[in-house]
């Protein structure tokens, strides 16, 4: 498919910007404050202290507005400095930013944050970084596993944001790229990240040394029209080809997966897809993750007041409750249509990708 114009939106550039005194302070923090300068960006707040203003609206839509066109330089509590596990995908995640500039409707973030979706970049990165020596070779997801363990201690960096649709204005992500790529090591590691967006030009080139696994994350045309602001997803595939040939570990993350009408001839359209653009590249190490549309009554609320309007199936009477860590509750499909969908997948997957190492299902 041929690229044009409309696969690719606009760089994000926040039009308002607030940046802490504690994030003026470190080298990178000014270094982003640099490249929103370059961006254009006028309407920036140096503040004098640590506290972000805040920034409720009228409404829910008013708020939500104004937060997506706001990018808050801060530095990271030490709460959240700690990686913390994330089944299944990864040992642990650590944040290199948290909130996302699109507008998926179905967002996996609503109910995550607290309070308006303003996106965080956090200038204290090198500190983070610095701080994942000390849990190498202790996760439980690939670490030491029979099945992921020559995946070595895997680092999780998209769970709270996507981090290639801010990275335009931050550097964030080719500094932890190179990191990941040139730092010694006390043990094998792996940095994941998913992304809905393709400007992947900053990272090709990078000393990633094979360590970093870059995953598209990647849905039919039923489901992509929930995904506002985002790359489609024909030119996602067509990134993640480049970072393959770049070297890069790649994968797909089908999410969230949805039995659409003809969802199978859909979906099957898509697994083919994927395998025409990463078919020519060498030695390609490829996996797959497959999750399908789940919702809990937090998010479900927070996505109602964010888009009002939407035509995302939502209706808990169709779903099963699901219990997960600490209680939480979430509306996800019943038996008869996860084991439809998970057999018809499984298949599809081995015939269309063999290639590809298949993660999980949740």
């Amino acid at each position: 498919m041929p690229s044009t114009q409309l696969d690719r939106p606009r760089p994000w550039t926040p039009t308002t910007v607030y940046a802490t005194a504690s994030a003026q302070a470190e080298p990178h923090g000014r270094a982003i404050l640099d490249r929103l300068a370059a961006a254009g960006v006028q309407d920036v707040h140096l503040l004098s202290g640590d506290r972000l203003p805040g920034l409720r609206g009228a409404d829910e839509r008013a708020t939500y507005a104004a937060a997506k066109r706001t990018l808050a330089v801060v530095t990271s509590a030490a709460s959240k400095r700690r990686p913390t596990p994330i089944p299944p995908s990864a040992d642990f995640a650590f944040p290199i930013a948290e909130g996302c500039p699109g507008h998926c409707q179905y967002c996996y973030l609503a109910g995550s944050l607290t309070g308006p979706p303003i996106t965080r970049a956090y200038a204290d990165l090198p500190r983070i970084l610095a701080g994942l020596d000390d849990v190498v070779g202790t996760g439980a997801v690939t670490s030491g596993t029979a099945e992921r363990g020559h995946e070595g201690t895997t680092f999780e960096a998209s769970c709270y944001t996507d981090p290639l649709a801010v990275e335009h204005v931050t550097g964030s992500l080719a500094a932890t790229v190179a990191h990941f790529g040139t730092h010694d090591w006390p043990g094998p590691v792996q940095l994941r990240l998913t992304t809905k967006y393709d400007d992947v030009d900053g990272l090709l080139g990078l000393p990633h040394g094979g360590r970093t696994r870059v995953r598209a994350s990647v849905n039919v045309p039923a489901v992509e029209r929930f995904e506002g602001g985002t790359a489609r997803v024909a030119a996602r595939l067509r990134a993640l080809g480049r970072l393959a040939r770049d070297g890069y570990p790649v994968g797909l993350t089908i999410a969230p997966i949805m039995p659409v009408e003809d969802w199978r001839s859909a979906y099957g359209d898509l697994l083919a897809a994927a395998a025409a653009e990463l078919a020519d590249v060498p030695g390609l190490d490829l996996t797959v993750e497959c999750i399908t549309h789940r919702f809990t009554p937090k998010s479900k609320e927070v996505q109602l007041g964010w888009y009002p309007r939407t035509k995302l199936d939502l209706d808990e009477s169709t779903r099963t409750r699901k219990h997960g860590r600490f209680g939480a509750v979430k509306h996800v499909y019943d038996k008869d249509t996860m084991r439809e969908l998970r057999t018809w997948f499984e298949q599809a997957l081995a015939r269309e990708l063999p290639a590809a190492r298949y993660l999980y299902w949740t």
